[in-house]
């Protein structure tokens, strides 16, 4: 949630102009990110995990770690599951960890859907482990920190964005926000994009809201987005207006017991 004191800073920074797009669809980007300094959301949290937590704050985008027959596999798993639910309004998510799928105005456990059994095989899940570990060795390597002590966190999920109108809280993802505010545990957060911005929709862009001007990025079909997950990078993903837009978020912590385990077909 937003406090009062920052809403009116925040609305008039997600409405300006002076958009500078950071990344665009059309290029293919071996890597390009930029540093900005960090919050104080992790000052507590540098005595206890040191070597992990955040001191080199910024933001990364890479089209070299996922190959277009992944992205083509991890796109045909969102389909097939969300295919067996959705929400009422634009925003869905499938969370193969929790098993949590968008039905209705509300959520149920895919894994108690007697389809899912039919839909889900073995090599969708390692797929997805694949894809996973190399989105986490790149953050690891890119923030100069150790894999060891980085951990897949909650929630990390599918994510479907249609142009309905919102029916619940839950549809309206273009609110801006902070990651760590949200989910207390996150210091990394990453998205990879299944779909093409301006092909297979309008809308949708990822947008940092910094003073100097919103910095955008542009979906592109296998773009890795990363970036340090505290009050740095306030964002917002603006409202689809045509077509659907597929990603996957994935995100990270430095604590321990804050780790979830890789999905699985008989998830405990």
């Amino acid at each position: 949630m937003l406090m009062m004191g920052g809403i009116m800073l925040i609305v008039y920074l997600s409405r300006r102009n002076d958009m500078i797009t950071f990344v665009k669809r059309e290029e293919e980007v071996e890597k390009k990110s930029v540093a900005v300094e960090c919050s104080k959301d992790y000052q507590e949290e540098l005595k206890h995990f040191p070597g992990c937590v955040p001191k080199n704050c910024g933001r990364m985008v890479q089209d070299t770690i996922v190959t277009d027959s992944e992205v083509l596999a991890l796109l045909d798993i969102a389909q097939r599951g969300l295919g067996l639910g959705g929400s009422t309004g634009g925003a869905s998510i499938l969370d193969l960890h929790s098993g949590a799928l968008s039905s209705g105005s509300t959520f149920v456990n895919i894994y108690k859907l007697e389809a899912s059994k039919r839909i889900f095989k073995n090599q969708d899940f390692l797929i997805y482990r694949h894809v996973k570990n190399k989105i986490h060795a790149a953050i690891a390597d890119h923030f100069g920190i150790s894999k060891e002590h980085l951990y897949l966190t909650h929630p990390t999920f599918f994510s479907r964005i249609t142009n309905k109108p919102a029916q619940t809280i839950h549809d309206e993802y273009w609110h801006p926000h902070v990651d760590k505010d949200t989910y207390e545990s996150f210091h990394y957060t990453s998205l990879l994009y299944l779909t093409d911005y301006g092909f297979d929709f309008d809308g949708g862009r990822f947008i940092f809201v910094d003073k100097e001007g919103n910095k955008t990025v542009e979906p592109r079909r296998g773009r890795v987005s990363a970036f340090t997950s505290g009050s740095e990078n306030l964002h917002f993903v603006e409202k689809v207006s045509k077509g659907t837009r597929y990603a996957v978020t994935v995100s990270f912590t430095c604590d321990p017991k804050h780790s979830i385990q890789d999905p699985s077909l008989t998830p405990q």
